[in-house]
């Protein structure tokens, strides 16, 4: 793998990651705000920011279309599994972000 992509990698976890947690952090300050309870929202609005975390991280889906697309139609597989691994790292650090959140506020997050 090139070192180009495998900074992209990192960026994409760590941009996934502060999705969920910048989220869902300033949005339990806006809960507050309006006498709501704060832990019990930052819990329900990570959920609910999952896959635009994982959207925002790999950059759009129109990068990611037209990568599947170019490894379908000019048999590059080795965008598709690029992207796939992209996905999989986004993904990876959406889970961590909802493990520190769950334990920050000590409830379940389903």
């Amino acid at each position: 793998m090139e070192e180009r992509f495998i900074s992209s990698m990192i960026q994409c976890y760590f941009i996934a990651l502060g999705v969920i947690m910048g989220g869902s952090i300033i949005g339990s300050i806006g809960a507050f705000a309006t006498g709501e309870p704060p832990l019990t929202l930052m819990g329900r609005i990570a959920k609910s920011l999952r896959i635009w975390a994982v959207v925002a991280a790999i950059g759009g889906t129109f990068d990611a279309i037209s990568n599947f697309e170019k490894g379908i139609f000019e048999g590059s597989t080795i965008d598709i599994v690029k992207q796939v691994l992209l996905i999989v790292i986004a993904m990876g650090g959406v889970q961590t972000a909802l493990l520190l959140i769950e334990w920050f506020t000590q409830e379940d997050i389903e």
